[in-house]
């Protein structure tokens, strides 16, 4: 599989593929929606809580990979899977753009804990991690052990904002979230992972047929 090797190009495209991620609502955004509504500052602890389970995750994924010899047929099935995987995602958001989230969440715990809890009971997020998420680290251990690290630092940071910033508009007025911003939203995450997602599927086919 072809990695971008420009690591300014590579922190963009971690950029955008993990706004996109958490731009779309799920478990961890209806916790800090509920959670923001009592609290302005939910959404930093969220964030912690978040954290907590996925940085450990994205060490285990790195160091395994660096410990072993990755077969290319290997990374071409992850580039595949991961790359589809991000198609699918952004024809179901396309698809699903008209439908509110109705996502119940009934935590009474604190939110360090909530944002923990929601994030290692989600099991679209661990598919994610081991599937686009390895294709991205595969891509930083190109640029080594501080190259990974800045990558999981600018990835754990935009979910650090984003539920920052939302718990804090949510605080101040629910009423934020207008039809025509949300659509927008959704539009743009929709460009991102089919976008992404295409040129994982082709940089890998590429790969295996040259």
């Amino acid at each position: 599989m072809e990695f971008i090797t420009d690591f300014y190009l590579f922190l963009a495209s971690v950029l955008l593929i993990s706004l996109s991620g958490v731009l779309l609502p799920g478990p961890l955004f209806a916790v800090t929606i509920k959670k923001a509504s009592k609290n302005k500052t939910a959404g930093i602890l969220i964030a912690v809580g978040h954290g907590i389970v996925e940085l450990p995750l994205m060490l285990l994924i790195f160091f395994l990979l660096s410990k072993f010899t990755i077969p290319p047929i290997v990374q071409v099935g992850v580039g595949l899977i991961g790359g589809f995987l991000m198609v699918f995602m952004g024809l179901q958001a396309f698809r699903n753009r008209n439908k509110q989230d109705e996502t119940a969440v009934n935590m009474k715990r604190e939110s360090i804990l909530a944002g923990a809890w929601t994030t290692a009971a989600n099991a679209g997020f661990i598919l994610w991690w081991l599937t686009i998420g390895t294709t991205l680290i595969l891509n930083a251990k190109l640029f080594g052990l501080l190259g990974f690290s800045i990558f999981a630092g600018v990835h754990w940071l935009t979910d650090f904002f984003w539920y920052t910033v939302v718990a804090l508009l949510i605080f101040k007025s629910q009423r934020f979230w207008t039809e025509r911003t949300r659509m927008g939203i959704t539009l743009f995450c929709v460009v991102v992972f089919i976008g992404f997602g295409a040129y994982f599927m082709v940089s890998a086919l590429w790969s295996l047929l040259a």
